[in-house]
């Protein structure tokens, strides 16, 4: 049987943007995988409460200043973050390169209040059932932090270099900054759950 072409396709565009990219679905699948991994240690959160007498258990609740800051730098970083990722769907390499200098020191900026936020717990993470589930919620979110910052760190060298024109790096680019959306929609249920529900 003799082949033949349906189709002619080399003027298809080599690398796509957002969900015509096979990076992008490949992101997604992460932030699914991730976020049911946040769903099951809230669920556990859930589940001691209402094991508890008293619920923070023999610990004051956690004071509410550095997570507070974590929360306002991670939500006011989604206006560049947006502004980033509209530019690399314009494939404009200049404010792109601003906009990845601003994020990765975005990315650093909730490090800050995080280094003091877990002594601001009250209670350690070998104290009892309570303080293990919120450093482990605390430490989740953390990981997820630097890793998005470290990503943000590499995609920022690289558009910079000879590889930042190359059409690909912006499809890089708006995967990064649909994961930073990811990673501060994730805290907030987390700052709920850390510091007002046991204020309720």
């Amino acid at each position: 049987m003799r082949e033949r072409v349906v189709a002619d396709l080399s003027r298809l565009p080599l690398h796509g943007l957002r969900s015509a990219s096979v990076t992008w679905w490949g992101t997604l699948a992460f932030m699914l995988i991730e976020g049911t991994g946040f769903a099951l240690v809230i669920a556990i959160y859930f589940y001691l409460m209402s094991l508890a007498p008293i619920w923070p258990l023999n610990a004051p609740p956690p004071d509410l200043l550095p997570g507070t800051l974590v929360t306002l730098i991670l939500v006011i970083s989604l206006i560049p973050n947006y502004l980033v990722s509209s530019w690399a769907e314009q494939q404009d390499l200049r404010k792109v390169r601003i906009g990845m200098v601003v994020m990765s020191a975005l990315g650093v900026a909730p490090l800050i209040p995080r280094a003091f936020e877990f002594a601001a717990l009250n209670v350690k993470w070998d104290t009892n059932a309570y303080g293990s589930v919120i450093w482990t919620l605390l430490g989740l979110h953390t990981t997820h932090i630097i890793t998005d910052l470290v990503d943000t760190l590499v995609l920022a060298a690289l558009v910079f270099t000879r590889h930042g024109r190359n059409p690909r790096r912006f499809g890089d680019v708006q995967d990064n900054c649909m994961y930073w959306n990811f990673v501060v929609a994730a805290w907030l249920p987390i700052y709920g759950c850390i510091y007002w529900i046991v204020r309720l």
